[in-house]
């Protein structure tokens, strides 16, 4: 409640609002700054509150509002904007490809596939040529290069896969609506693999993408010409303009419109995805009230058979959180809370398996034992090296994971009792 299903929601608002600016850049405007601090290992750097987070906070109450007037209204929203995204997803990534083939840069990012760097800008040097590609002379006077190797992969490996982990977070959101579905010994596991497989498929092929329509390497560039075609070529995937790889691809096939088509294709993104995290996560409160493990109030459906009050109270908290920090870090903040308690769930499956060997399982765990505990290494090592080397990003998070300590104590254990 106070990481994981809030935060991705938060993150969600954050992007659509961030997206929306692009149309209406007036949204940009700060509203007030959350200063910096540091108290020994909790730590962040100052965050700029805008109306854009003012923004993603209106569609968490207007997606929480029409989901509270029934099944059906939420059902509607989701139908639309999923599909949607999915056609405009797939039609973006064939054009892509397409188009890209014929740049050449596929070939070329992948004739040393296997040499990791770390790359930045150099003080104050920047690079404004309107016409031409650069080369890699310009990029090495312009660019401090590390290359990687061992325990330093590792750790930037560790640390950078969490954004994309964040695209197939709320893959399990399914599991919390276990009761409205029907048969759901058999469509559980299908909702669950085919879900993970279409995210991942189109995660991968829109890499493809970037891939064939952008050189990987690149140079920091001047404002001026970030946004023309030789700017977003020079600049490449590694500088690229607000760290947009997906706007830079978009660049690339349609020109100066791209910007506004990528904005718009993340804002049905966004608030579709943000409609189907509501709607189920309100079931998953509903059901820890009535086993007592969640506030009495959170147990009870209204007039529409909506677990409304569990609703509103999560969405309450994910406003919260939403006026108080950027995308970038909501993403680490709840993937990170995600993993942790991926971590705990998996370790679990092994000591029930020990401590209920006869009891019924509808459904196997796939590759079991060897693929959990593959998940259990990975899972580990990157929640480790992210609070280690990372610990601005992690600290919140791991702060009001323990918050759900004196919580329980103080109001929930003497009912459960």
């Amino acid at each position: 409640f106070t990481v994981i299903q809030t935060g991705v929601i938060a993150a969600v608002a954050v992007a659509f609002g961030r997206f929306t600016a692009v149309f209406f850049p007036e949204l940009g405007t700060k509203l007030f700054t959350i200063p910096e601090f540091d108290i020994t290992v909790l730590s962040m750097n100052a965050v700029d509150v805008t109306y854009e987070n003012v923004l993603g906070v209106a569609t968490v109450l207007l997606l929480t509002f029409l989901n509270s007037r029934g099944l059906r209204y939420g059902k509607i929203v989701l139908n639309i904007f999923t599909g949607s995204k999915l056609v405009a997803l797939f039609l973006l990534i064939i054009v892509g490809i397409i188009v890209g083939i014929k740049s050449g840069y596929f070939g070329l990012n992948f004739e040393q596939p296997w040499l990791a760097h770390s790359a930045k800008q150099v003080s104050g040097l920047l690079v404004g040529i309107k016409t031409g590609y650069v080369g890699m002379d310009m990029a090495e006077a312009s660019v401090n290069r590390t290359e990687l190797a061992g325990f330093a992969l590792v750790i930037v490996l560790s640390t950078t896969i969490i954004n994309s982990l964040f695209s197939s977070d709320a893959w399990n959101n399914v599991t919390f609506i276990a009761g409205e579905i029907r048969n759901p010994e058999k469509n559980l596991p299908r909702s669950l693999f085919l879900g993970t497989f279409i995210v991942t498929i189109f995660y991968v092929l829109a890499n493809v993408a970037y891939l064939a329509l952008l050189p990987l390497k690149g140079v920091p560039v001047a404002e001026s010409v970030a946004y023309t075609k030789h700017g977003i070529i020079n600049a490449g995937m590694q500088f690229a303009q607000s760290d947009r790889v997906g706007a830079s691809a978009a660049y690339m096939i349609f020109g100066d419109p791209a910007k506004y088509i990528m904005a718009a294709l993340i804002m049905v993104s966004t608030f579709g995805c943000n409609n189907g995290i509501i709607m189920a996560g309100s079931r998953l409160f509903y059901s820890m009230a009535k086993e007592k493990l969640f506030f009495s109030r959170a147990a009870k459906l209204n007039e529409h058979a909506v677990p409304a009050r569990a609703m509103w109270l999560q969405s309450g908290w994910a406003c919260v959180l939403a006026m108080s920090g950027s995308y970038k870090l909501l993403i680490k903040f709840a993937t990170f809370g995600s993993m942790v308690f991926y971590i705990v769930t998996i370790a679990g499956l092994f000591v029930l398996r020990k401590r209920l060997p006869h009891h019924p399982r509808p459904y196997k765990a796939f590759g079991y034992p060897f693929v959990p505990i593959l998940y259990l290494i990975f899972a580990t090592l990157i929640c480790v090296s992210l609070t280690v080397f990372t610990p601005q990003d992690t600290g919140f998070s791991i702060v009001l994971i323990l918050l759900g300590i004196p919580v329980y104590y103080l109001f929930l254990k003497d009912k459960n009792a």
